[in-house]
């Protein structure tokens, strides 16, 4: 079964600011995100943050971005992206 995911209503102006090669990255994230629910190792820097919550980096180098996301019904298969953008800012 699929998860769904949304993006925070703060998350999703930011995105708009990031570098096309972060919001293609964001992207795909997403969708490995839908297809295979949030624990991501596959991805660079993937770990669990204290709660439901999950990070990687969507690019090395500087600045490096980030993107936050957490598990937020469980059962439901929700999933928030509540941040992407620049490692300095990252709620975590």
């Amino acid at each position: 079964m699929d998860w769904t995911v949304t993006i925070a209503a703060k998350t999703e102006k930011r995105v708009t600011r990031l570098p096309g090669q972060v919001q293609k990255a964001l992207a795909l994230l997403i969708a490995d995100i839908e297809a295979g629910g949030p624990v991501r190792g596959d991805w660079p820097n993937y770990s669990r943050l204290p709660g439901n919550r999950h990070h990687c980096h969507l690019k090395k180098g500087r600045p490096t971005y980030v993107a936050v996301w957490e598990d937020v019904a469980g059962k439901i298969k929700v999933i928030e992206v509540v941040y992407a953008g620049t490692h300095e800012k990252a709620p975590y």
